[in-house]
């Protein structure tokens, strides 16, 4: 083989490694971009499931604290009346003693 054919061929080997690397490369490059498009896609995707979580926890505790607070006022309600119902007896009976006591006055007893 001439030297110059030696030549030649070296040339087109580094010529054709160049186009192999540069293709490497791109490809690696090209990989590299869809894996971090694949992991923002990712991201995105859990945060929005954590954001529609929270939005149910959220929604589960308002209304349990709704459910409580109906309790609480439902409870106090009743008390209110009980004690309305035990004053009018105390009123009734201190009247009933107020009376007894006005005609023992009257009549000296």
């Amino acid at each position: 083989m001439a030297r110059p054919e030696v030549l030649e061929r070296i040339q087109s080997a580094e010529s054709e490694a160049e186009e192999v690397i540069a293709a490497a490369e791109a490809d690696r490059e090209e990989r590299i971009a869809e894996a971090r498009q694949e992991a923002d896609e990712i991201r995105e995707s859990a945060q929005q499931e954590a954001d529609e979580l929270e939005a149910d926890r959220l929604e589960i505790a308002r209304e349990e604290i709704d459910a409580r607070r109906e309790e609480i006022l439902e409870e106090g309600e009743a008390k209110r009346e009980a004690l309305e119902a035990e004053a009018e007896d105390r009123i009734d009976d201190a009247v009933d003693v107020a009376i007894e006591r006005f005609k023992a006055e009257i009549t000296g007893n």
